[in-house]
C-alpha cells in the first residue's frame, strides 16, 4: 500500500543516458515508464519533472562560450524532449500523460499552470512538466521544487544515479557514509549537492520533504511508495 497520495517525481536527465553516454537509452527509459505504471496502479497521483542533462546542460554550455540566457533556453528545449520521450514511453504501455511545457510551445505541450497539472493527475493522467520554470539562472531541481509546492505534492521523490544522500560524493570518495534522513539545515550548512541551494531552501520554506533514492535500480520506486527505506529522507 503506498504512503502517499500525490508525489513529485523529479528524474535525472543525466540517468537517461544508460550505458550509452549520451542521448536516450530506450531500455532506462522503458523501465522508467513501467515503474511509474506502477505506482499509478498502487493509487498515487504523479506529477514529473525531468532535467535535460543527457542532451544539454545550460552552465556548461556557458563554460564553452555560449551565452548564459541561450544555453539555459536549450537546457528547457532538452528537458521537453525528455519528457515528450517519457510520455510515449508510457502510452506504449497504456498510461495516460500530459505534457505540460514552462514556455509555450503548442502543439508540442500544453501551457503549464497549476490546475491543469492537478486536474490530469485527478483524472488518473501522469502530468509531465517540462521546460523548467521557464527562466533562465533556475535549475530542474528548482524547477521541481517550484512544480511539487504548486501541486501541493506531499513530497518530491528525486530519483539519481546514488541511493541517497552522503558526507561527499560517493561516486569519488570510498570513505562517504550514507545519511538515513538529514534536515535541510544540515544539507545547506554542510554544502551537500542534494539540490542547488534555491531548490532547498524553497522545499524549507514551504515544508515539501525530499527523498533521495536511486531510481536506475528497477522496483525501487515501488519499494519507497511503501515506505521501504532504502535512500535518504531530507526534511
Amino acid at each position: 500500500m503506498a504512503k502517499f497520495k500525490r508525489i513529485l517525481l523529479k528524474l535525472s536527465g543525466e540517468s537517461l543516458m544508460g550505458e550509452q553516454g549520451y542521448g536516450i537509452d530506450v531500455t532506462r527509459l522503458n523501465q522508467y515508464a513501467e515503474q511509474i505504471k506502477a505506482a499509478l496502479a498502487a493509487g498515487v497521483q504523479i506529477g514529473i519533472v525531468i532535467g535535460g542533462g543527457n542532451i544539454f546542460r545550460g552552465l556548461s554550455g556557458a563554460g564553452k562560450g555560449f551565452d548564459r540566457v541561450k544555453g539555459d533556453q536549450m537546457g528547457m528545449c532538452a528537458t521537453v524532449i525528455n519528457s515528450l520521450a517519457l510520455s510515449s514511453a508510457l502510452g506504449a504501455i497504456g498510461v495516460k500523460s500530459r505534457v505540460l511545457t514552462a514556455i509555450r510551445m503548442e502543439p508540442i505541450g500544453e501551457f503549464y499552470s497549476k490546475w491543469k497539472a492537478i486536474e490530469a493527475m485527478e483524472n488518473g493522467e501522469v502530468a509531465i512538466m517540462s521546460g523548467g520554470t521557464g527562466n533562465p539562472y533556475f535549475t530542474t531541481d528548482t524547477g521541481s521544487a517550484l512544480r511539487g509546492i504548486e501541486i501541493e505534492a506531499e513530497v518530491m521523490m528525486k530519483g539519481t544515479r546514488v541511493d541517497g544522500v552522503y558526507t561527499a560524493d560517493p561516486e569519488k570518495d570510498p570513505t562517504a557514509t550514507k545519511f538515513d534522513e538529514i534536515t535541510y539545515d544540515e544539507v545547506l550548512q554542510r554544502g551537500l549537492k542534494v539540490m542547488d541551494i534555491t531548490a532547498t531552501a524553497m522545499c524549507k520554506e514551504n515544508k515539501l520533504p525530499i527523498y533521495v533514492f536511486n531510481m536506475d535500480v528497477y522496483g525501487n520506486l515501488a519499494k519507497v511508495l511503501e515506505g521501504e527505506p532504502i535512500g535518504t529522507l531530507v526534511y
